[in-house]
């Protein structure tokens, strides 16, 4: 390992984002005594409510990164669409970024993360072409199809991708995309969408989480369950792909690594997220150490923390559409309801409105086995009109 002075706690750390992620760290790093300033454009965004200091500026504002820069010896992220230059600036300035901006660049293009994750990390990912034009588009492999066109950039929570079953629907889809990069990806007989967590250090040092197996709606996470209901030797080896990918990328912070868990249980990395993860939420409730404050340990050259579980969870998201009846009339969900369910933990975001798809909070049902977790978790989706986690 490599010798690194430490970032003791009275430092002040810097946090590009600030949305709920951002809060979630940004408690983490208060509970260890360190302060945080954020970079977010948003007036009382969910991070600049719990932060010491909130530089209200574009990501990308020469002069805010400059003031972050000043005041934080490292800084972070707590979403993957921050522009790599932007690190680029910070490390220039001398401000140490965890994530390093070559790891974020890698990630913010799904044809740049395949072509890494396969042929540099040596780790499988689905068939699937690159589609940066019609004409490309036409000569698309007639063994991929059916398949998904994902755009290259930007797409998240389902945004950016199109199921198509044949090459004339691909052509539209891509049209319909305003002729922006695309990866084109085969559809595959799923079992399970898997993720680990990896948590790598300035001193190269790794850890990761159990898996855990996610559950989605409309193309957004609703439901996680800690651990993986899958085999200790698939478990395995996830693990071990999200360290060798973690260490390829030469990665410092918090990484996720999402899986496909296919039907003959082979094992393909579906995409990376260089940040905590809606999927790693319940490591605040279930875990010794939570993702939120191995980023705070990782980017400060800390020694990790111990990721063992001491409870099973189930983590159901919140979006803002609970706060409509039937009838589309606004109330406030029954939280008293919801805090009664033993083992039921709630998580509120701070945000000032409540709107349909959008993420408000959590709920994570911790109990001591997966069997009682899901009981709790029932009785949690039952209160707030939430389909039943399975």
């Amino acid at each position: 390992m490599t010798e690194t002075k430490p970032i003791l706690p009275g430092a002040t750390l810097g946090l590009m984002g600030g949305g709920q992620l951002g809060r979630m760290f940004a408690q983490a790093a208060a509970a260890m005594g360190y302060r945080v300033a954020v970079l977010e454009p948003q007036h009382g965004a969910p991070a600049a409510e719990v932060s010491a200091e909130h530089i209200e500026a574009p990501y990308n504002d020469a002069d805010g990164l400059d003031r972050l820069a000043e005041r934080c010896p490292c800084a972070t992220t707590e979403f993957e669409n921050v522009p790599a230059e932007s690190l680029r600036r910070l490390a220039a300035k001398g401000t140490l970024t965890a994530p390093p901006a070559h790891a974020v660049a890698v990630t913010q293009d799904r044809n740049v993360e395949k072509h890494f994750v396969e042929s540099v990390a040596g780790v499988p990912v689905a068939p699937h072409c690159a589609v940066l034009s019609e004409e490309d588009a036409a000569g698309v492999d007639e063994a991929l199809f059916p398949g998904i066109l994902k755009t290259a950039r930007l797409g998240y929570d389902g945004k950016g991708q199109y199921r198509v079953k044949n090459r004339d629907e691909l052509l539209q889809a891509f049209r319909s995309t305003n002729g922006v990069e695309c990866v084109f990806e085969k559809m595959l007989p799923l079992k399970l969408e898997l993720s680990v967590i990896v948590c790598r250090s300035l001193t190269g040092e790794t850890k990761t989480f159990d898996a855990a197996e996610n559950y989605h709606r409309n193309g957004i996470l609703a439901v996680s369950v800690l651990p993986a209901r899958i085999s200790e030797a698939i478990a395995e080896k996830a693990r071990a792909h999200a360290v060798r990918i973690a260490d390829a990328l030469e990665y410092v912070g918090v990484l996720c690594v999402e899986f496909f868990l296919l039907e003959d249980d082979t094992l393909l990395v579906n995409e990376l997220a260089p940040r905590p993860h809606n999927s790693g939420h319940a490591t605040i409730d279930a875990c010794v150490t939570s993702q939120y404050e191995e980023q705070v340990r990782a980017m400060t050259g800390m020694p990790l923390g111990d990721t063992s579980r001491h409870s099973s969870a189930v983590m159901l998201n919140i979006l803002g559409d609970e706060w409509f009846d039937a009838e589309n009339r606004f109330r406030d969900p029954d939280w008293q309801a919801v805090l009664a369910v033993p083992g039921a933990k709630l998580h509120l975001y701070g945000k000032k409105e409540a709107r349909r798809a959008r993420k408000m909070g959590h709920v994570t049902c911790v109990a001591p086995t997966l069997d009682e977790a899901f009981e709790r978790a029932r009785a949690v989706a039952r209160i707030l009109g939430l389909p039943d986690p399975e």
